[in-house]
């Protein structure tokens, strides 16, 4: 009887966020235009229930100060307290109000993931396109830097780095950004030597067009429907690296609010049977599923398959 309890609970869980993706799919093609609206219509319910949590996670991250009923320092109370109309998911292990940590872990640590990926995807793009187009022993060169970065496990690199560098924002977004660029090198070097080779492209070299502008008009725009799927993975990715560093003690330092740091501060919890540490895991997960979506959805347009 319990199981079959469970199994419903889940069913309806994931009917109700089909019902939200769809709503949310009708919504946003009401509102948008053009080719926007065109590809809006033809999206699975999947991709539209994660767009519209990712949507919900930038409205949080953006207004946190207007959600959060607390300031994101702030001891508001006793240790450990429970769920209540004052606080409604507790309190921490040192009396900071739950739901205000867990809205301002949203700006935090999706931000700071986004930041990251960027940075990586920038870096590494641009040198996985150059040393395409450029070829001869400036390609060599990266891609043995690359094969040397990427022998070493991300993890323990990053742990390692950390501990020499210290563990400041700056210091853990150039680091995640470094180690995670040579993924995005490796993927914009292989897209890039398939497209060097086209027609288009030694005529616009016969034409003198300079290198940059070879990059920038003519491979990156044949190349970007793989690079912006890539963009998608490469933040969750960095996203899970991050809240892992965090759980680890090494990642987004106290008092900052993290998810990460939040599920290792409130761990002693679960052995009592409450709930609330899951919570920032349950977001962490969230996000991830929701990216994933997403990102499934703009592989497949760009692959040009069909239904």
């Amino acid at each position: 009887m319990a199981v079959f309890l469970t199994l419903l609970k889940i069913a309806l869980v994931v009917a109700a966020a089909l019902a939200l993706g769809w709503l949310f799919r009708r919504a946003a093609v009401a509102v948008t235009r053009g080719e926007t609206r065109r590809a809006l219509r033809t999206a699975p319910v999947t991709a539209s229930f994660g767009m519209l949590v990712i949507l919900a996670y930038v409205v949080v991250a953006v207004f946190a100060p207007l959600i959060a009923p607390y300031a994101e320092r702030e001891v508001v109370g006793g240790q450990f307290l429970p769920w209540d109309s004052t606080h409604l998911l507790g309190t921490d292990n040192l009396g900071r109000d739950m739901f205000t940590r867990l809205v301002y872990g949203a700006r935090n640590t999706v931000g700071i993931a986004f930041a990251t990926t960027a940075l990586a995807f920038f870096a590494g793009s641009f040198l996985g396109l150059l040393a395409a187009t450029v070829g001869g022993w400036l390609d060599q060169a990266l891609s043995r830097i690359v094969d040397i970065l990427m022998a070493i496990p991300a993890l323990i690199f990053s742990l390692l780095l950390l501990t020499i560098f210290g563990t400041s924002v700056l210091t853990l977004v150039l680091v995640i950004a470094t180690i995670d660029s040579t993924r995005v090198f490796r993927l914009a070097r292989s897209v890039a030597q398939n497209i060097v080779v086209m027609d288009y492209i030694e005529a616009a070299r016969l034409r003198g067009e300079g290198l940059l502008r070879l990059i920038v008009r003519e491979i990156l725009p044949n190349a970007l429907a793989p690079l912006v799927a890539e963009f998608g993975l490469r933040f969750c990715f960095v996203f899970l690296a991050i809240s892992a560093l965090s759980f680890l003690g090494v990642g987004i330092q106290p008092p900052t609010a993290d998810w990460g740091s939040m599920v290792r501060e409130n761990a002693t919890l679960i052995t009592f049977g409450d709930i609330t540490p899951l919570l920032p895991a349950g977001a962490i997960a969230l996000l991830t599923v929701a990216v994933n979506f997403v990102v499934d959805w703009q592989l497949h347009r760009a692959s040009g398959l069909k239904e």
